[in-house]
């Protein structure tokens, strides 16, 4: 028994797109509309990690996008995984039910450039099974010195203020990839003025692997930012410990401390260096 292929039908009864090929006419706008979709989801997805926590709301008035069109995107990138829904009260008396933010994943941070984090993970655990837990400590700071040599000449320039100092830090780990923020909060009476701070937020964190599995990774950088700064910061919260961005709290009401390297050194009255304050929920 054999079989036997027909050619394509050419002429006024053939299907449309089936003479001399079986590719449809309409691939190419078809395609080309699937790529102009992607590229739209790419600008929400990076709003979401600049922005977020954000709303649907305020992504529409960043981007210029209608309420539709922006949950249409923000629908398929929760369904794919890769953002997801935080609440969040809302400030002031009668606030009401919390607000629906948006902020990337656990899946959607791990996809920004964490390559070959699992290799140096298990490389980490070696050498703390072999020379302690010391060694990786150590190992951490020297990562963390080539950051403070860069930083430190510009956040210098900013001057005393902390909140300008903060600022200058913002920009400087922005560039390298932290997509950070800095906001200032203003204290109001009847709290003393003293109680003024920056949140230094960094929506991404291209070590969240790494930190996770070695938490001294948090704790060397919260002290490098007190030094830059030069102020005792608090770490409130961190992506390595389930929080949706790293949150620094860098008090302003009191001018930097100056030590024997300049402002962005911090002692304690013992003369030690005192940035070990941070939190991670």
């Amino acid at each position: 028994m054999s079989t036997q292929l027909s050619a394509p039908r050419t002429g006024p009864d053939a299907p449309v797109g089936t003479a001399g090929s079986f590719r449809p006419a309409s691939s190419a706008p078809h395609q080309s509309a699937a790529d102009a979709e992607e590229r739209t989801r790419d600008r929400v997805l990076s709003a979401v990690l600049e922005h977020g926590p954000v709303s649907a709301a305020e992504l529409g008035d960043l981007l210029g996008f209608t309420p539709a069109a922006v949950r249409r995107h923000l629908d398929h990138l929760s369904r794919s995984g890769v953002i997801e829904v935080k609440r969040v009260a809302r400030a002031g008396a009668g606030a009401g039910r919390p607000a629906r933010r948006y902020v990337l994943s656990s899946q959607g941070q791990s996809s920004l450039g964490d390559d070959y984090l699992d290799i140096a993970g298990l490389a980490l655990e070696r050498l703390s099974e072999i020379a302690g837990p010391d060694a990786v400590r150590e190992f951490a700071v020297e990562r963390f010195a080539d950051m403070e040599r860069r930083y430190a000449p510009e956040i210098d320039a900013a001057g005393p203020d902390i909140t300008a100092r903060a600022q200058a830090l913002s920009a400087a780990l922005s560039r390298d990839g932290f997509v950070a923020s800095a906001a200032s909060i203003e204290a109001r009476a009847p709290l003393p003025a003293a109680l003024s701070s920056v949140q230094l937020c960094q929506g991404h964190c291209p070590i969240q692997q790494l930190a996770t599995k070695f938490p001294v990774f948090c704790d060397v950088e919260t002290e490098l930012f007190s030094r830059l700064v030069g102020v005792d910061v608090r770490r409130l919260s961190t992506l390595a410990r389930g929080g949706h961005v790293c949150t620094t709290h860098i008090p302003t009401g009191r001018p930097a401390a100056k030590g024997p390297d300049g402002p962005g050194h911090t002692t304690d009255s013992l003369g030690e260096v005192s940035n070990h304050l941070q939190e991670r929920p």
